[in-house]
């Protein structure tokens, strides 16, 4: 907000103080992201800054821990770089097969908590909806309660049901911690939604299929898609859960960063670190794009 001409001179050092607390607290904030990128291209196996990349020469950098998320686990990493060198990469490289099983989980995790709740929050949003705040309450737990006692909970379900060490159960519970992202997402959303368009159409003759599909799913699906977003990053962040219900050869890309740690430190993790922060970036300014398409179509002005 721009300060008004009139404003006084308490006004002003206010305004200005409040910019600079509001710049302290951003850059308290995104301080640790900033450091892991510039660190993600040391040309050297270490975690600080060299004497080289401080002075800025180019011979202080290098992409080298990013080629080797494309060669670790390779069978033949010095090999050309052919269609078989990209091949062995797809095949057998540690990172990429960690990063095969984080989309392909976070994908049907995110699909599976989507449409549960999508589903939980429509029936929430009904007024005649009994006991609605304790079912929300019940619904929205797994982003209140530690996520060590959800993934201890989860492993002991599992193990007497034989859904671990399955890709079944790790999709089951990512979507399990993604449900309450789409149903807060989806319930805002319904929040400024304007019922007289439903009964308008069921005045018309639309039956209650057509009128969901035509009317209430587009006027909503931003809020679906935010919610979708979250889930997804949910899913492809999470790590306790995957320790507990995974077996020990479904890596997923936070586990894998996980076991790098312990075994063997290595600058790669910084790499991939980077590589996800961009994603995050993009998905986070995708669910503000859908933020403001949601206000536009709710005559609401985005603030």
């Amino acid at each position: 907000m721009a300060l008004p001409t009139h404003a006084s001179t308490l006004e002003r050092v206010w305004h200005y103080t409040y910019l600079v607390i509001c710049f302290l607290i951003f850059l308290f904030l995104i301080a640790p992201i900033l450091i892991v990128i510039p660190l993600s291209f040391n040309a050297e196996p270490y975690f600080t800054f060299t004497e080289k990349m401080l002075k800025l020469e180019p011979t202080g950098y290098s992409a080298r821990w990013y080629d080797l998320l494309l060669t670790f686990g390779m069978l033949e990493p010095d090999a050309p770089r052919d269609g078989s060198w990209w091949a062995d990469a797809w095949a057998n490289a540690n990172w990429i097969s960690a990063a095969k099983n984080s989309v392909i989980i976070g994908f049907f995790s995110t699909l599976l908590a989507t449409v549960l709740g999508t589903v939980a929050a429509l029936g929430l949003s009904r007024p005649e909806m009994p006991y609605r705040r304790a079912i929300m309450a019940i619904l929205i737990s797994p982003m209140i309660v530690p996520i060590i006692i959800t993934a201890t909970g989860l492993f002991f379900f599992y193990s007497a049901t034989g859904l671990a060490n399955t890709y079944a159960g790790i999709i089951m519970a990512h979507a399990t911690l993604g449900i309450p992202f789409v149903i807060i997402t989806v319930t805002a959303t319904l929040v400024g939604f304007d019922h007289s368009l439903t009964r308008a159409a069921a005045n018309l003759g639309a039956n209650p299929t057509t009128t969901f599909f035509k009317i209430t799913m587009p006027l909503i699906l931003p809020g679906v898609i935010s919610g979708a977003l979250f889930a997804f990053v949910t899913s492809f962040d999470e790590v306790v859960v995957v320790l507990f219900v995974a077996a020990h050869d479904q890596q997923t890309i936070p586990r894998q960063m996980w076991n790098g740690i312990r075994e063997q430190i290595s600058p790669a993790i910084l790499s991939v670190a980077t590589i996800l922060v961009i994603i995050s970036i993009l998905l986070l300014t995708t669910v503000e794009l859908l933020r403001r398409r949601s206000e536009r179509l709710r005559g609401i002005s985005p603030g």
